[in-house]
């Protein structure tokens, strides 16, 4: 429950924001813990609504990760502590209501003594990833928390910019198919029935193609309500499995990494995504067991996820890293990735190693994506 506030600190400055309590005496006492004299406190309607709405975490957005993660390094680089970067940056976001809730949560949890990894985890307001949480919870563990926020920063900003170029780019293409879609729709169920019947008064056979036009503006003039009811259930369902149904999933990730070019530029997304993150957890403190762990989650094709899952688990038998993803059998990763993990873990430089590789594959990565773009205008437009 989120309570709204009025009172007066204890150098009589007048203060007024909302806080998180399971109940309104545990408000009264939080309040009193981090020297607050109230004046007025009740039940945040507004914010009750919200949580109605929004009964679920809502998953945390990647530019808002990025921003707050950049803009708080720059607070504690400057030689704030971490409760005053917190009630700073509360007032950056007044105008986002909800963000302003999620610091507000973030900012009781830490004036009650709680660390900020705890404060993340326990806020109620976004869903966190977890390889951010771990990230954030070993860098304090470690006293690298700066240092780790303007990483995490850097990491989310880039995985911002590469989903935003996708999207723009798909933005005009995607526009003249459905536009396209719709017109032949059109044609097929209003244009063509209307010039049936002058076909129909010629007395000769009528070629193949005409033939196939006529039965299909027939077709759709009489079921355009049904077509459109099919298509919209076929996508729905297709998403649900998708998101849903774990085998469906893999087999359509499965077939995707078969399908030439594109199998080679989600790999090298993928690879480089994942050895960014695992630089960054292993430069913190965190195991390379766990670090492969956590840094799996961030994968969002089911099979090569599935490669580093099962060799995290694997590893922990003694067995070398990059012997077990080079034998493994679900699918066969780049040759030069396995190599230089052999070299990082002989080295003891695996950190650097998968630093390096992220930025060698993030490098490959916008060249084939650049391609990728630059052809899939004239695609669309051939199929239209």
């Amino acid at each position: 429950m989120t309570f709204k506030y009025k009172g007066m600190t204890k150098n009589g400055k007048q203060v007024s924001s909302t806080l998180e309590a399971d109940s309104l005496a545990s408000a009264k006492s939080k309040l009193k813990a981090i020297n607050i004299l109230y004046m007025e406190i009740k039940e945040d309607k507004d914010i009750f609504f919200l949580h109605n709405i929004l009964k679920r975490k809502q998953k945390a957005k990647i530019s808002m990760l990025s921003n707050f993660s950049r803009d708080l390094s720059i607070y504690l680089n400057s030689g704030i502590s971490l409760v005053n970067s917190i009630s700073l940056l509360k007032q950056s976001y007044k105008k986002d209501k909800k963000f302003e809730t999620f610091i507000d949560s973030l900012d009781t949890f830490l004036k009650e003594g709680q660390t900020f990894s705890s404060a993340l985890e326990n806020q109620k307001i976004y869903e966190i990833p977890e390889f951010y949480k771990q990230s954030i919870k070993i860098s304090e563990e470690g006293g690298l928390l700066q240092t780790v926020l303007v990483e995490l920063a850097s990491f989310l900003k880039e995985q911002e910019r590469v989903k935003k170029q996708l999207s723009q780019a798909l933005v005009y293409p995607l526009f003249i198919l459905f536009v396209s879609f719709f017109m032949v729709a059109f044609m097929l169920s209003f244009i063509v029935p209307k010039i049936t019947s002058i076909f129909e008064q010629i007395d000769q056979e009528l070629p193949s193609s005409t033939k196939i036009v006529i039965a299909l503006g027939d077709f759709f003039q009489n079921r355009i309500e049904m077509i459109i009811i099919i298509m919209f259930l076929v996508i729905a369902s297709f998403l649900f499995a998708y998101k849903k149904i774990n085998k469906f999933k893999f087999f359509v990730d499965s077939f995707v990494l078969k399908v030439p070019f594109f199998s080679k530029l989600i790999e090298l997304s993928e690879l480089s995504r994942f050895s960014y993150m695992n630089s960054i957890l292993i430069r913190s403190g965190v195991p390379v067991v766990q670090a492969f762990n956590l840094s799996s989650n961030i994968l969002n094709n089911a099979v090569i996820k599935k490669v580093f899952v099962v060799a995290s688990l694997k590893v922990v038998e003694g067995e070398s890293l990059s012997r077990i993803l080079e034998n493994n059998d679900t699918y066969k990763l780049d040759t030069a990735f396995t190599q230089a993990i052999a070299i990082g873990e002989e080295t003891s430089t695996l950190s650097q190693i998968l630093h390096n590789l992220a930025e060698l594959y993030n490098e490959a990565n916008k060249d084939k994506i650049n391609i990728f773009l630059s052809l899939l205008e004239p695609m669309f437009m051939l199929i239209v």
